[in-house]
């Protein structure tokens, strides 16, 4: 049942009790301000610097046509992804996930996209259910190998617990098993790190009790320093395409720093770099003074070194979660761009390891790669979401997976209300 138009009209009113604060013109003035004055660089409430420039501070654009009928700066790109059923709850109370990596080349390989890793993680209040063989173990031929392990004592968390751990240990072990076939450039479907499970050390303090406990979280994260050390030994480079940036470095810091002193209006610094990338004017018509966006350029930020928040571990004073570090600690350090596509309002961040971008010719030619990809695909490069199809489990196959489990382990799914209204267990 549809809502009336009385109901529509009663509902949308509301919206003129709100006072939303600054105009418009009030908010982008600010983030002027915000972009000239504190981030070079960006200090925390100790004087720490946790945003700083890699070099000159500046916002460049291109327009898209003239991007994408530039020469591709790397001739090879390959892109890595990992797909999960999203966690799942049993009646016998076993809460689980599985994740699945691939990778994607251009040009196509189809022996490489036929590979795959699985993991399948498992958390039980049940002390008598365990895993028999937690061991790599190779399946279809000898071509794509999987694991299943248990987790130990995270009741309150297990389900993200579970989703993360399953989802960074399959990518970066595949990472790991197919880097030396990656000659030019390798494209990671999300963040250079894995950012979800440095979450728990930065914000949560049972979590982080658990990283100091449990080896598996700390031999993730040490898979992520091998892959950056593999690719700079190497001399080729790798980035993290994240494609729904969601830090709140600058803005946390902005609010929490009594020196600073300012309000920030924004909910997060997609937010703030949003309002400082995209181009336009005010425009008068019969409703008022509206902004008009111009769509033909996009537009991005210089790199910046990134310290603060879910980075602060692998920055040079860090102590990366207790994982040796074996080449100079500033090179694994998190930089990282912006990208601003006006064509359907979306803000990109793309981060590699300072002992790439250092180099200012690469760390030119690394942004432009992204950036001509991003203008031909008018989305995220079409590497990435080669690799996103590779490893996705689709809808279908995930109803399906369920019900092997079910059937494996001899229970049912635990299913909910809304489980059954909206169909979310598919």
């Amino acid at each position: 049942m549809t809502l009336d138009p009385v109901h529509f009209d009663g509902i949308a009113g509301l919206a003129r009790r709100i006072d939303h604060g600054a105009d418009e013109r009030d908010r982008r003035e600010f983030a002027e301000t915000v972009w000239a004055q504190f981030l070079e660089p960006l200090r925390d409430g100790d004087g720490r610097p946790i945003l700083e420039p890699v070099a000159d501070r500046s916002r460049m654009l291109v327009d898209c046509e003239d991007a994408a009928l530039q020469e591709p700066p790397f001739p090879t790109v390959n892109g890595l992804d990992a797909g999960t059923i999203n966690p799942t709850t049993f009646r016998n109370g076993l809460v689980l996930d599985v994740a699945h990596a691939a990778m994607s080349a251009t040009p196509s390989d189809l022996e490489l996209h036929r590979s795959r890793t699985a993991v399948m993680t498992v958390h039980s209040n049940d002390e008598t259910a365990h895993v028999h063989n937690d061991d790599w173990e190779t399946f279809d031929e000898g071509k794509s190998k999987r694991r299943a392990f248990a987790v130990g004592d995270v009741d309150r968390f297990a389900e993200g617990v579970v989703h993360a751990l399953a989802l960074y240990l399959a990518e970066s072990e595949h990472a790991l098993e197919h880097a030396a076939q990656v000659r030019d450039l390798l494209i990671l479907d999300g963040p250079l790190y894995p950012r979800g499970l440095l979450r728990w050390a930065d914000q949560h303090e049972d979590l982080r009790d658990f990283l100091l406990e449990d080896p598996r979280p700390t031999t993730v994260l040490e898979n992520y320093v091998r892959l950056v050390e593999d690719f700079a030994d190497r001399g080729v480079p790798l980035v993290g395409f994240v494609k729904n940036p969601a830090t709140r470095l600058i803005t946390r810091t902005l609010k929490e720093n009594p020196e600073i002193d300012v309000s920030a209006p924004w909910s997060d610094d997609a937010a703030l770099f949003t309002r400082l990338l995209e181009r336009g004017e005010f425009v008068d018509d019969v409703e008022g003074t509206r902004w008009e966006r111009n769509t033909e350029a996009l537009t991005y930020t210089n790199w910046f070194h990134s310290r603060g928040g879910v980075d602060r571990p692998l920055s040079g004073d860090g102590d990366a979660l207790g994982v040796d570090r074996r080449r100079p600690l500033e090179d694994y350090e998190v930089t990282f761009f912006v990208l601003y596509d006006p064509r359907d309002d979306l803000l990109y961040r793309v981060e590699a390891p300072y002992a790439f971008t250092r180099d200012r010719d690469l760390r030119e030619r690394l942004a432009m790669a992204v950036v001509q990809e991003v203008a031909v695909a008018h989305g995220p490069p079409t590497i990435v979401e080669k690799a996103d199809e590779l490893a996705r489990i689709s809808r279908s196959e995930k109803r399906s997976l369920r019900n092997r489990l079910e059937t494996e382990f001899d229970s049912s799914q635990r299913r909910t209300y809304d489980d059954h209204r909206w169909d979310q267990s598919l």
